[in-house]
């Protein structure tokens, strides 16, 4: 059975195949959850991040890419763009979906088995964060009952608040052949 488990914590800190990092379109780091990984991670993650800016010029909103982890408990970061809230009226329900469908597929494509998710954009990007907690839920769990090698997904709430939320609301996103936790 497929999982998704529901924690509150430090998301460097989790041991998992990739967690996923919370970007900006540049990819050099910058505040939250993304300074912290790129500080905790180390030189390489830049490094690597460096790289894809030379190729493809940064990484755009509701896309992803992938980089080592450095020094993080994990194999792989994969770095995505979740969109800035314009009071809905610029897409950012499907950005964000798609931030969090090509990070789950990236993940699919390395043949990972566990992935660990911030809540993305929901900190200086200002997506109402019950919204955000919905499209991540239901996002997620489409995408493992298709997936094929993800076996696990954590959500890695930061603060009480964000945590209350996603406990509140998994019920909604319950299904057989997934468990969440």
């Amino acid at each position: 059975m497929k999982t998704i488990r529901i924690i509150k914590g430090d998301i460097t800190q989790v041991a998992v195949d990739a967690i996923v990092n919370a970007a900006n379109t540049s990819l050099l780091g910058g505040g939250g959850v993304d300074g912290a990984i790129h500080r905790k991670g180390g030189a390489e993650i830049l490094e690597e991040c460096q790289k894809i800016r030379a190729k493809q010029g940064g990484c755009g909103v509701g896309e992803a890419v992938v980089t080592t982890a450095g020094n993080l408990p994990a194999q792989y970061v994969i770095h995505t763009v979740g969109p800035t809230w314009r009071k809905g009226e610029n897409n950012e329900a499907i950005l964000l979906e798609n931030a969090y469908r090509n990070s789950f597929k990236l993940a699919e494509s390395l043949q990972l088995k566990t992935v660990a998710f911030p809540n993305i954009s929901t900190g200086v990007y200002r997506f109402p964060k019950q919204a955000a907690a919905q499209v991540a839920l239901r996002t997620i769990c489409e995408e493992l009952n298709k997936g094929q090698s993800v076996q696990e997904v954590i959500f890695v709430c930061f603060d009480d608040e964000n945590l209350k939320i996603y406990q509140e609301i998994k019920a909604d996103f319950l299904s057989q052949d997934i468990e969440i936790m």
